[in-house]
Formats: structure tokens, C-alpha cells, sequence
């Protein structure tokens, strides 16, 4: 019998030494259970925020990650209640994707009670204490980019009539737009409509964008010589409007998806957009939170804004679309 008890001792010793190993893998925390990360987004229906769920998934089962990922279907009263949840059950880090800290305050006071760090991409376009990071893009040189682009198409931008369309509850997009418009007015372009043209939706960004340039041009026909556009799904809007019309007014965007890519490619409308290095972004916030993992170490830099890359006829074909990611 006691030999017997010996053995089942034995089995039992061996066996919480194989667990204990395996919790203290490159996975695991500081308390020898997996890592576990709370990951959400609020613009998965994007190309962009779906290429974003699946690396963030993808490196979190190459790292041991106990991961939970909450997508949020630009419904914040949907996505805001489901990551609380997830913080009162228990995290070691955050990853907030494409998200406006300004939509996400119960979140990030969550996070805070809890202790929590949040490393975000694009949530922010400055320094905020609610972040342990966020790295986005340059919004001041997409601007610059963009319209010094339309400024070389259509020779010069004096007394041109351009139209501006922006998305406010994106952050960047609200601030490159802003941006866009006082580079435009500085000048001495027209902004058709007087001010920004706003869609209410990405998800119906396109026909939205449509029906404001398709709009203008009924009640000013030819009265378009470009429309600078927040963001492509929209400016292919824009440009498909333009194009029934027969305007040979030129569009800028940015994302650089498939079909800018080649529309920019075929000479049309569509000017030029934006090529913006997300997964190299990406990467960059999950080294800061693997460092995080290791010792507790949070990034020295809260904000950076990292330059992107003009694309236009010259250089499109060598660039990966930001749909076709993986």
C-alpha cells in the first residue's frame, strides 16, 4: 500500500513540475501563467482593422498569448461593455487597434483601475496618458503629401475649386483633413461646399462620397478640379462620381488598397494615395509589449508618428495593397 502511495506521489510531483515548465515558456507572465492579453478594435470591417485582427492573432499564438480579441463593428456601445468585461476578469497588457481614444474613455479608465497598460496603433494623433504607447502616422506629412501632389497635377492650386472629405470619429482621418484644408486655403484653392464634407460612416464611406461630389457637380457642372479624400474606400467613391460626369478632376486618398492601386495605375481620376507601414507599426507595439511581458518595462515615448509613403503612377505597382496584407 505504501508503496503504491509512494508511486502516486511521485506521478503527482512529476506532473506539476511539467506544468509549472510550460507556464514558464516564452508565453507565459512574471507569475509563471500565460501571458494574457486583451486585444480590440473598433474598425475590423476595414481592410486594414481586418488585416490588423488577423496578425495580432496570428503573433499571439507564435508568443503562447492567452488572447482574447474583441472586435468591435464601429458599435462602441457593443465593443466599450465587452473589453470591461474582459479587464474585470483579469489581463497582463492591452492592444487597441485603430480605435479614437476619445470613443473609449470607460476603457481606458477600466484599464487604469486595473492596472493595465493599453499599447495602441493609430488611437491617438498626440500624447495622452491613457496609451503606455501609440504609434500612428505622420498626418502632417500625409497632408503635405497629398496636396503638394494635386498642386503639381493640376499647376498650381490658386482659384482651384477642391473639395475636402473627411470622417471626424477617425482621428487621423479628422486631422489630416484639417490639415489638408488649411494647406489648400493657404494656397488660395476654393473648398467646394465652404468646408469639410463629412461622411458619417466607413461603412458606407463610398456611396456617401459619391452622393456629396455626385451632388456638387448637379448643382455646379464642371465646377470640380479636385477632391482630396481622408481615406480610399471614399475617394473611390468620389472618383466614380467624377467619372460619370465626365470630369477630368483629379482625387487623392489614403490606404492604398487594390483598387486605388489600380485606378492609380490606369491613369483616371485618382491621383495618388498613401502608402501607411502598419505592419511594421504593428511589430513595433508588440516588441514594446513583449518588453512589458519580460521585466515591466513600458516604452520611454508615449507618441510617434511615423512617416508614410506617397504612391502614384510612377511607383504603384511595387506596392503591396494594404488589403492584401495577409
Amino acid at each position: 500500500m505504501r508503496a503504491k502511495f509512494g508511486m502516486f506521489v511521485a506521478l503527482i510531483a512529476a506532473a506539476t513540475l511539467f506544468l509549472t515548465g510550460c507556464g514558464g515558456a516564452a508565453g507565459g507572465s512574471s507569475s509563471g501563467k500565460p501571458f494574457k492579453v486583451i486585444a480590440f478594435t473598433s474598425g475590423n470591417q476595414t481592410p486594414i482593422g481586418a488585416w490588423w485582427v488577423k496578425a495580432v492573432t496570428a503573433k499571439a499564438k507564435e508568443l503562447g498569448w492567452n488572447l482574447t480579441m474583441i472586435q468591435g463593428d464601429f458599435d462602441f456601445q457593443k465593443m466599450n461593455p465587452a473589453v470591461e468585461s474582459a479587464i474585470g476578469q483579469g489581463a497582463d497588457a492591452i492592444l487597441d487597434g485603430y480605435t479614437d481614444i476619445a470613443s473609449i474613455g470607460s476603457i481606458v479608465s477600466a484599464a487604469k483601475d486595473a492596472g493595465i497598460p493599453i499599447f495602441a496603433v493609430d488611437s491617438s494623433t498626440s500624447d495622452t496618458d491613457g496609451f503606455a504607447v501609440n504609434i500612428t502616422t505622420n498626418q502632417q506629412q500625409i497632408a503635405d503629401t497629398t496636396v503638394g501632389a494635386l498642386d503639381k497635377s493640376l499647376g498650381g492650386l490658386k482659384g482651384k475649386n477642391v473639395m475636402v472629405i473627411g470622417h471626424d470619429p477617425h482621428p487621423g482621418i479628422r486631422m489630416r483633413a484639417s490639415l489638408a484644408e488649411k494647406e489648400l486655403k493657404a494656397a488660395g484653392a476654393n473648398i467646394a461646399g465652404g468646408d469639410i464634407q463629412k461622411v458619417k460612416s466607413p461603412a458606407t464611406g463610398r456611396t456617401e462620397a459619391l452622393a456629396l461630389v455626385a451632388d456638387y457637380l448637379s448643382a455646379h457642372p464642371n465646377g470640380l478640379d479636385a477632391v482630396w479624400v481622408g481615406w480610399d474606400d471614399a475617394a473611390l467613391g468620389a472618383t466614380k462620381a467624377l467619372s460619370e460626369a465626365r470630369s477630368s478632376a483629379k482625387v487623392t486618398g489614403v490606404d492604398a488598397t487594390s483598387e486605388a492601386l489600380a485606378q492609380i495605375k490606369s491613369g483616371g481620376n485618382f491621383l495618388a494615395t498613401i502608402n501607411q507601414p502598419w505592419p511594421s507599426i504593428t511589430d513595433e507595439v508588440i516588441k514594446d509589449v513583449t518588453a512589458y511581458q519580460k521585466d515591466k518595462t513600458l516604452p520611454k515615448e508615449r507618441f510617434k508618428a511615423v512617416d508614410a509613403a506617397i504612391v502614384d503612377a510612377s511607383n504603384a505597382a511595387s506596392v503591396t495593397p494594404s488589403d492584401k496584407l495577409g
